[in-house]
C-alpha cells in the first residue's frame, strides 16, 4: 500500500512540474524594448523645451511630427513592401522630416537637436541587453 501511494505521488508530482514547465515554455519572452506609441504633442513639447523654441516654432513642429508618424504607421502597415524598400522610404520620411526641422529651426538648434538624437541613440544602445555569442 505504501509502495502504491508513494508511486501515485510521485507520479503526481512529475506530472505537475511537466505542465508548469510547459506553461512557463510557451510565455511569450519579454522584449527588450519598450516603444510607446507615436505621440506627436508629447515629442513636440520636449523638444519644445530642450530646445528652447518660441511659440511660432513650437507651432510649427507638432504637424511635422504628425505628418511624420502618420507616414511611418501606414509604411509599417504596408504587408506587400519588401523590407528593403521599407528601410529606403523610411529613410526618405525622416530625410524630409529634417527638411522641414531646417526651415523652422536655427543652425544653432538643428545642432542641438543632432546632438539629442546622438544622445538618445547612445542610451538605447547601452540599455540593450547583450545576447550571448556561440561557443561562450
Amino acid at each position: 500500500m505504501n509502495r502504491l501511494f508513494l508511486s501515485t505521488s510521485l507520479a503526481l508530482a512529475l506530472s505537475g512540474s511537466l505542465a508548469l514547465a510547459q506553461q512557463q515554455d510557451a510565455a511569450p519572452a519579454p522584449t527588450a524594448k519598450h516603444h510607446h506609441a507615436p505621440n506627436p504633442q508629447r515629442e513636440a513639447a520636449k523638444i519644445s523645451k530642450e530646445l528652447k523654441l518660441s511659440a511660432d516654432q513650437a507651432a510649427k513642429l507638432e504637424p511635422i511630427l504628425a505628418d511624420r508618424d502618420s507616414k511611418i504607421a501606414a509604411l509599417r502597415n504596408d504587408t506587400t513592401m519588401s523590407a528593403v524598400v521599407m528601410k529606403q522610404q523610411m529613410k526618405a520620411i525622416h530625410q524630409q522630416t529634417r527638411q522641414q526641422f531646417a526651415t523652422i529651426f536655427t543652425p544653432d538648434q538643428m545642432q542641438q537637436l543632432r546632438s539629442m538624437r546622438h544622445h538618445h541613440g547612445q542610451q538605447q544602445q547601452s540599455v540593450a541587453p547583450t545576447t550571448p555569442q556561440a561557443g561562450s
